[in-house]
């Protein structure tokens, strides 16, 4: 069995078209065999301030209008979480209980946040979560900060840019399912496609 692992935040909306991509392309050619390990890249100790809902609105509207026209259907920023590091731990405590469980749980936290307009800070809704997917809905209290700054250290030693950044056996890409640009202070952003391609054939080796 291959893991491929990808270091993203949950209000990254760059990561949630890179991940449902991901997805799609395995779905598509049946290689249930590869498994995506999603590890935290919390932007908000990163940056040393959360992002914010109003931060988001342009990169959205980027995104559906030239990228992701089927994604962000529910997106809301008044419901964005104030903190995405209880969305990370609890999907580090559905890891621990296999692959297709954290995978499961990694696109679920995302989901809910661009699709569904759910804050997923909110601890009502990552134990409703966690609920869906039959995990313990206090499973995610089990784990402290130690996970999450874990994974940035690791993330960091690696060389992580930025989120979404996928890692395989001895390659790695950074957000390959777009194309982002900054053209007089506008934000523009495209898809990817033969990088998009080229993370397809490292993953998948098609």
């Amino acid at each position: 069995m291959a893991v491929i692992e990808v270091f993203a935040d949950v209000y990254c909306p760059f990561a949630h078209v890179g991940l449902r991509r991901w997805f799609e392309r395995r779905a598509e050619l049946g290689r249930d065999d590869i498994h995506l390990h999603v590890r935290a890249w919390p932007l908000e100790l990163i940056n040393g301030e959360p992002l914010t809902g109003e931060h988001e609105i342009s990169k959205v509207a980027a995104l559906r209008e030239h990228a992701a026209p089927d994604l962000f259907c529910g997106f809301r920023p008044d419901s964005f979480p104030a903190s995405t590091i209880p969305a990370l731990q609890l999907t580090h405590a559905a890891y621990e209980v296999s692959l297709e469980t954290g995978e499961a749980m990694a696109a679920a936290v995302r989901d809910a946040l661009f699709e569904e307009g759910l804050d997923v800070g909110d601890s009502g809704v990552l134990r409703d979560l966690a609920s869906r997917h039959g995990l313990d809905p206090d499973i995610a209290d089990r784990d402290g900060l130690d996970v999450v700054t874990a994974d940035w250290d690791a993330g960091r030693a690696r060389g992580v840019i930025g989120s979404p950044h996928f890692f395989g056996d001895g390659w790695d890409l950074f957000c390959p399912s777009l194309s982002i640009t900054r053209e007089e202070g506008c934000l523009h952003v495209e898809r990817a496609v033969s990088r998009f391609e080229e993370l397809a054939e490292a993953s998948f080796g098609t």
